[in-house]
């Protein structure tokens, strides 16, 4: 089983589970910000041929699991939820299972509280023994340590 979990916005965290690799686990950032003079749809282009890379790497992707877009307003609603379209395009491209987590939730899971700050997450990683670049990248491992106590039982 490959996972694919991600925290979409325009600096999206991620992080893979690669069962095929004995179980192998990477992260990071990937940053979308438009480039001065580019259209606002270059990100979104950037970030589907991102997931192109991503499916590659893990050849193939079986699932694809990402916080739930929630209504910030303007262009940060825009983004979220422009990205979360494009994994459902790609996924459904791809016959690949995606799952949506409720910030809430995700949080909790993290942290105990539903209501969790940015620093909050960051210590409940690095309390994991993880050293996430920032708060984008230590969510998207603990929708990965979700994902994987849901699929693989652990």
């Amino acid at each position: 089983m490959n996972i694919l979990a991600l925290d979409l916005a325009t600096k999206t965290g991620w992080a893979a589970y690669h069962g095929g690799c004995g179980g192998a686990m990477n992260s990071g950032i990937q940053d979308f910000t438009l480039k001065r003079g580019e259209s606002p749809g270059m990100k979104f282009l950037r970030f589907r041929a991102w997931l192109d890379v991503m499916q590659a790497l893990l050849n193939p992707i079986d699932v694809i699991y990402y916080e739930q877009a929630h209504h910030r307003g303007g262009a940060a609603t825009q983004s979220a939820y422009g990205f979360v379209t494009d994994v459902l395009a790609f996924a459904a491209q791809h016959n690949i299972q995606t799952s949506a987590i409720h910030t809430g939730t995700l949080k909790k899971y993290a942290t105990g509280k539903g209501n969790a700050k940015k620093p909050e997450i960051i210590a409940a990683a690095w309390a994991l023994g993880w050293d996430p670049k920032d708060d984008n990248e230590a969510d998207a491992r603990f929708i990965r340590k979700f994902a994987m106590g849901e699929l693989l039982q652990e």
